[in-house]
């Protein structure tokens, strides 16, 4: 299908998206039009439902500007899996993946997957997993990780010092989310390294969904691809997964949704958060949209608190 129009959109609107939609990619570095044809492109989308189409698997969505693709409007959308439409309530507030293919006239299927509902409007309403949306002030619980050499390791640990830590899985293909996450803190890590107080002062972490796979052994090879190998450089970053029992509680807390993909991927939103030397989340960025600049000014402040 092609994007699907409701009601009270005038024509001239209608218009002006299909025209943005193929000047973004002209336009933003890695947008939406760099894509090949054929090309599934992921974008972060978040809104409120007005309505909800059992029959179809579709929702209504108000959504705020997808940065680098489209303007804020409102839009019909099919959800990539349509056996949770019985969760999903107007009024309610989510925040989703937005799915969409490359073709020579633009951009096909909007789908939308890995929703997460923020904000309930149906009181009665208890959804089966209960995200928490990191705020400046939680408390990060203390939990308990096995890193690349097998040593186990706790967020706790690092009290008194300033820790920024993001999710991936070694197995990722798609090279805008975890190899993209890999590359930033690479460059955090360098910078850091600079300034042997600000090194000493901090801590980085990435974090594995993906535990039953992810071993230490392959932490440790896939993290010195990164890391530049060596027991000294991952001293100051570590690439670890959490323990099988603490997986789904952390996965939570950040707002890291994951679902089985194809062919043993998988879908996964994006989490990296920034936790002061007092054990609370200082800063949290939900997409891959945050620059290494932006954080490292972040972990400064943090670290002069």
């Amino acid at each position: 299908m092609r994007f699907a129009w409701r009601g009270g959109m005038c024509l001239a609107l209608m218009l002006g998206f299909a025209v943005g939609c193929r000047q973004s990619g002209n336009g933003v570095p890695g947008g939406a039009g760099s894509a090949a044809a054929g090309e599934v492109k992921t974008f972060s989308i978040r809104g409120k439902i007005m309505s909800v189409d059992g029959a179809k698997g579709s929702i209504l969505l108000n959504h705020e500007a997808v940065p680098g693709f489209m303007e804020a409007m409102t839009m019909s959308y099919k959800l990539k899996d349509a056996g949770i439409i019985s969760e999903l309530h107007p009024g309610d507030r989510i925040t989703a993946k937005l799915l969409v293919r490359k073709t020579s006239d633009g951009y096909e299927d909007p789908q939308l997957d890995e929703i997460v509902v923020t904000a309930q409007a149906k009181p009665d309403y208890k959804p089966t997993v209960q995200y928490h949306v990191p705020t400046a002030g939680d408390v990060v619980p203390d939990f308990k990780l096995l890193n690349q050499d097998g040593r186990a390791i706790h967020v706790g640990q690092f009290k008194g010092r300033v820790v920024l830590l993001t999710f991936i899985y070694t197995r990722c293909p798609l090279a805008e989310f975890c190899p993209r996450m890999n590359k930033n803190f690479a460059e955090i890590d360098r910078v850091l390294a600079a300034s042997p107080a600000m090194y000493k002062g901090t801590h980085l972490l990435s974090i594995s969904f993906d535990p039953k796979f992810d071993t230490p052994a392959i932490l440790k090879s896939y993290g010195g691809i990164y890391t530049g190998g060596g027991r000294e450089a991952f001293a100051h970053w570590d690439f670890a997964a959490p323990l099988e029992d603490e997986l789904s509680a952390m996965e939570q807390f950040f707002d890291v949704g994951v679902t089985p993909g194809d062919a043993g991927s998988l879908n996964h939103s994006m989490s990296t958060a920034l936790i002061g030397k007092d054990g609370r989340v200082w800063a949290w960025y939900p997409t891959n949209e945050w620059t290494t600049d932006e954080v490292l000014v972040a972990m400064k402040s943090a670290a002069a608190a």
